[in-house]
């Protein structure tokens, strides 16, 4: 008969273990533990605490650095996910020295670090610098939009949302009326109603508290845009999975070993945020010893979202090199000639192409614009500035579009009484956009550009797809900065564990 060694799954065992034993030289762990404590400067923290005299004791700064630190290195967001880590993972323990940090504590340390995440992201810079991890000569930038911890149910504009409250205001009133008749049902009856009463009560409470004294939400364009009840400092932002309530998050990327130079959130889009990312990223090399005109005579790559007027204007005035594509530049590269044959071809079959400026012919002897019907188009408004080129304007008769047979290609929506033509005119003087163009269709300006894929895309997959960061779980501007800018710390740091070569 065999003959077994009795197991007890409820005996206890005492095992003696070296916290510090566990930061294996060489990995990750040691790599952030050895940063933190020698090369940021913790001290300013010490303001956030006024427990010298009375109060107990807080838990160290840097234990909760590290373990956060960590915890978004390995695709931890949840900061109960944390403190779950910081009980049952040897290594977190180990870094958090046995105190296990509950989760409030350390969501209230990440939400509340808005005046030393700069500092302590520069102290990261300056590690890079002396590891020769800055190359600085090629810089891209790029954004993703990420999801704010917020439901985009909430958003509208005032008048939508005080429609809203008004809507839940009679959901209310008619659960209130039915709570009234819970003595006919059950128990579970009587709960449920007083659940739906009460969310109801939350939700016409909290439109109530957002709409009290509040005024529109403008846009760039002068012009109402939807605010949010919750976090009305993100906004809703297109992306090719569809519309998301969120912030579009921003990162300056350095091309040698692809270290952020300035990690932000904003509410807005690309062409917006070219300028405040530059500055941003100039503080922080001006901190670490750099001069201010930095990025003068630098390569900067950004795709066609950053392409704008003044987008252009501020790269002019900043000196730099910029390579920023209009959203056509693509049709005009002849390596792209053969692209058509990827599109839908029944579709493209279905619906006629529209007539473009090209289509209409010029009557030098009457000065008149002749349509592809043979229609003249008079000149009714000449040299009109629209954004950085000037025009004039032709229009056709209204009776002559209304029975054509082309009106269907000719005009863009079925409405319309005329068609319109604007027709360039040549100033002599190329303006920023034109000269982008052409920079852009050079030889040399497709094989600069055609760095910024391999600069700093990589940056994102590392961050939002390996690391998990696929969303904010913060709101308001504030904190999303601090969590966007923990996880580009945690990037960097990571090139300084690879590259860097720290025991």
């Amino acid at each position: 008969m065999a003959k077994y060694k009795p197991s007890n799954e409820n005996q206890m065992v005492m095992l003696p273990i070296s916290l510090q034993d566990q930061l294996v030289p060489g990995t990750l762990e040691h790599t952030i533990n050895r940063l933190v404590d020698e090369n940021i400067d913790l001290s300013v923290f010490d303001e956030r605490y006024k427990n010298d005299l009375t109060g107990a004791a807080a838990i160290h700064p840097k234990i909760l650095l590290k373990v956060i630190l960590l915890a978004y290195a390995k695709g931890m967001i949840s900061s109960r996910q944390i403190e779950r880590a910081c009980h049952e993972n040897i290594i977190f323990i180990a870094l958090s020295y046995g105190y296990a940090p509950d989760h409030s504590t350390i969501a209230s340390f990440i939400s509340s670090m808005q005046s030393e995440i700069s500092s302590i992201f520069s102290d990261i810079l300056v590690v890079c610098e002396e590891l020769k991890l800055l190359g600085g000569t090629h810089f891209s930038l790029d954004g993703v939009k990420l999801s704010a911890n917020v439901s985009k149910e909430w958003s509208g504009t005032i008048d939508e949302l005080k429609h809203k409250r008004d809507k839940l205001q009679e959901k209310l009133q008619r659960v209130i009326a039915e709570h009234a008749q819970a003595d006919k049902h059950p128990q579970v009856e009587i709960e449920r109603q007083q659940k739906r009463e009460r969310r109801f009560q939350l939700q016409v409470e909290r439109l109530n508290e957002f709409l009290k004294d509040r005024e529109p939400k403008l846009g760039s364009e002068g012009k109402e845009i939807q605010s949010n009840a919750v976090d009305n400092e993100s906004a809703k932002m297109t992306t090719s999975h569809g519309v998301l309530q969120g912030y579009n998050a921003q990162a300056l990327v350095d091309s040698k070993h692809q270290v952020i130079l300035a990690a932000e959130a904003f509410a807005s889009q690309d062409h917006e945020n070219l300028k405040p990312m530059l500055d941003s990223a100039k503080k922080n090399l001006v901190s670490i010893g750099k001069t201010p005109d930095y990025f003068e005579g630098k390569e900067l790559t950004a795709d066609s979202n950053y392409h704008s007027l003044n987008s252009l204007k501020v790269c002019k005035d900043e000196k730099v090199d910029a390579y920023i594509p209009d959203i056509q530049f693509r049709q005009r590269d002849p390596r792209f000639a053969d692209q058509e044959r990827f599109k839908d071809k029944k579709k493209a079959d279905a619906k006629s192409s529209p007539f473009s400026a090209a289509d209409f012919s010029y009557d030098e002897s009457k000065r008149v614009y002749r349509c592809p019907n043979g229609k003249e188009l008079k000149c009714y408004a000449r040299n009109q500035v629209n954004r950085h080129r000037t025009y004039d304007l032709y229009h056709a008769r209204a009776e002559d579009c209304a029975a054509c047979p082309l009106r269907s290609r000719c005009l863009s929506k079925s409405d319309a009484s005329r068609r319109y033509l604007s027709i360039q005119v040549d100033t002599g003087q190329p303006n920023l956009i034109d000269l982008m163009k052409a920079k852009i269709d050079s030889e040399q300006g497709k094989k600069i550009y055609a760095r910024r894929l391999a600069i700093v895309e990589p940056v994102f997959a590392n961050i939002c797809v390996h690391k998990h960061m696929d969303r904010f779980t913060l709101r308001s501007k504030r904190k999303v900065d601090v969590q966007w800018g923990l996880f580009a710390l945690v990037h960097n740091i990571g090139k300084i564990h690879i590259f860097g070569a720290l025991i």
